[in-house]
């Protein structure tokens, strides 16, 4: 698999997150562990996780799972949400105070059974704590050995600036999909000007671009897309008619519905690293096949007329998810 800059890690990494939170029924942990072992075979080498996913379940799970080939693969987790057990009822929540933040990267580090990681993101901003204090805590993490490298999740061109000033970012981590162009306001550009990477989850469209949900009423009852916007009955039936024409474009490019996202991410005139998340080893495989696809210009002018900020129907998020974001 081709490289990507500046970490140098294979052109698709992997997320973790639908192993054990947020689309319904997760794996078991043997069916699980053996899509973390695929993926490391296939050369699939930046591993994505969060302290967030499963309560640290994830972190644990994979832990577990690669400490064998910790030297193979690029360990990425985030910290700063949280979620607290209110009478019963789970309340997320985000805390960027620079001690919490300390204190969840060395949890992470004790459940990923590992020494330090590759790169630690601020999952979300806590707009409570100025930016520069919680970076400036990050920064302490790198000096003292406990991570190698700083990263923020969906933050603004302009948040990232400021961050940039106290301590290097090496990493901007935000949705980023045909049907998700936000990045492309400034996100994306300001990433270039510091020397960044930039990350992109739910490359796929959490399934949509790969022609995976054919009714959001049949997904289980914990699945996070029977909240969010886009899949409502009021925009989902809109949404599903642009995907004709898309499929129509896969076959003719000679790829499956999922690869001509992913590929569609990595003919971006920025350098984005895609991390797609599977429970499926078939899919797994599949994605990484991904990085061998051409696509024409004519085929890319197509599929960004067709699939946009202003063809696609509804919101990412809900209105309270929506708020935790710097957009």
């Amino acid at each position: 698999m081709r490289k990507i800059p500046p970490f140098n890690v294979g052109a698709i990494g992997y997320g973790c997150m639908g192993l054990s939170h947020a689309y319904g029924h997760p794996p078991d942990k043997e069916a699980a562990g053996r899509v973390l072992r695929e993926a490391v075979e296939l050369g699939v080498d930046l591993i994505d996780t969060a302290d967030l996913y499963g309560f640290g379940e994830n972190e644990i799970l994979v832990g577990e799972t690669l400490k064998p080939v910790r030297d193979k693969i690029f360990l990425a987790s985030k910290g700063g949400l949280t979620v607290t057990d209110a009478h019963g009822k789970m309340i997320r929540g985000v805390d960027g105070d620079p001690d919490h933040i300390k204190r969840s990267c060395e949890q992470s580090l004790r459940r990923l059974q590992t020494d330090y990681l590759d790169l630690y993101y601020l999952h979300r901003w806590d707009k409570r704590v100025p930016i520069e204090d919680t970076v400036r805590a990050l920064g302490d993490l790198v000096k003292e050995g406990k991570i190698r490298r700083v990263g923020l999740c969906e933050v603004s061109a302009a948040t990232l600036r400021r961050a940039n000033a106290v301590f290097p970012i090496a990493a901007l981590q935000c949705e980023y999909s045909l049907w998700t162009r936000n990045p492309e306001a400034g996100a994306l550009d300001a990433c270039m000007e510091i020397g960044a990477a930039f990350v992109c989850y739910s490359p796929i469209a959490r399934g949509f671009l790969g022609n995976a949900v054919e009714d959001p009423e049949t997904l289980p009852a914990g699945d996070l897309r029977r909240k969010m916007p886009r899949f409502a009955p009021e925009n989902y039936g809109k949404n599903r008619r642009l995907l004709s024409g898309y499929l129509e474009i896969a076959d003719e490019v000679g790829c499956t519905p999922s690869q001509l996202a992913l590929a569609w991410l990595l003919h971006r005139p920025w350098q984005v690293c895609p991390i797609p998340g599977t429970t499926s080893v078939e899919h797994l495989r599949e994605n990484v096949g991904a990085a061998e696809v051409s696509l024409s210009q004519e085929v890319i002018g197509r599929l960004e007329r067709l699939i946009n900020g202003d063809t696609v129907s509804g919101a990412r998020y809900n209105e309270a998810t929506t708020a935790e974001l710097d957009e």
